[in-house]
């Protein structure tokens, strides 16, 4: 799948906070992606890690262009005729087939499934034009170490111009949100305390401490009740270690008191 083009071009690795659908009208957040993606070469295909497809063995989804996958209940109706028909990515996912498979990884294939909303959303205002193949696979555990691993073995596709995008949120608790607050409403503790130490860890480069983040952040419980957003990036810190890459922030800051915090390893 290497062409001439992406010959010897290294990509980078991100993890990017992509919030819920309402977030893509925040004129703030949306002019971010755009920047960071004009900043950075433009990839050959993407490869989504979204905290919305949880499913085990490993499956990778369609490689032609399918209707996308609106997994969210209740919002006004202009955010389910959203559309996205980027290409799909067969060669992408033949390259990861056997990448994982070679490790002894079940690889499953999902030819229905479209991009969910942790993918797309943040396309739209990356490559709005839709001109890159993209490729969706699940996340098959939770587990920090295991996805950890998955991204090791994900990261020649670097070299193949692939950009990797890890899909989540850097504080994700819906329960304990304030809607009435208002987007710019100054975070909770938990929320802030969380968001400092993950900034800390990421520039100090300690895999360990964000690997075993449930014992080592303070508020972790309350940042991640649940972990799936919080998952992709142990992908993305997989996939950045066999070149020791270091993250830096491109996005900063809070949407209704959750951390909006991306990051680049390269």
């Amino acid at each position: 799948m290497q062409s001439a083009e992406f010959a010897n071009r290294q990509m980078p690795v991100i993890y990017l906070s992509h919030g819920a659908p309402p977030l893509a009208d925040d004129e703030e957040w949306a002019g971010q992606l755009a920047s960071w993606s004009a900043a950075m070469p433009k990839p050959s295909s993407l490869l989504m890690i979204s905290a919305h497809w949880e499913e085990d063995p490993l499956t990778v989804s369609a490689t032609t262009t399918v209707p996308l996958y609106y997994d969210f209940y209740g919002f006004p109706q202009h955010y389910y005729e959203v559309k996205y028909p980027a290409p799909g990515a067969p060669e992408l996912a033949n390259e990861v087939t056997k990448l994982l498979q070679e490790q002894g990884q079940p690889v499953h294939r999902d030819p229905t499934r479209g991009l969910d909303h942790g993918a797309y959303v943040p396309l739209v205002e990356m490559y709005p034009q839709a001109d890159v193949p993209v490729l969706q696979v699940s996340m098959p555990t939770l587990d920090p170490t295991a996805l950890y691993e998955i991204g090791r073995r994900l990261a020649p596709l670097r070299e193949q111009g692939v950009l990797i995008v890890g899909s989540g949120f850097s504080t994700h608790n819906l329960r304990e949100m304030n809607w009435h607050a208002g987007p710019r409403s100054y975070p909770p503790s938990w929320s802030s305390e969380f968001d400092d130490w993950l900034d800390k860890s990421l520039l100090a480069g300690d895999v360990d401490s964000l690997i075993d983040f449930q014992r080592a952040a303070p508020a972790a419980h309350m940042a991640h009740p649940r972990t799936e957003h919080f998952a992709p990036l142990f992908v993305a810190l997989g996939a950045a270690s066999e070149k020791d890459d270091r993250a830096k922030s491109v996005v900063e800051g809070f949407w209704f008191g959750l951390s909006k915090r991306s990051v680049q390893f390269d």
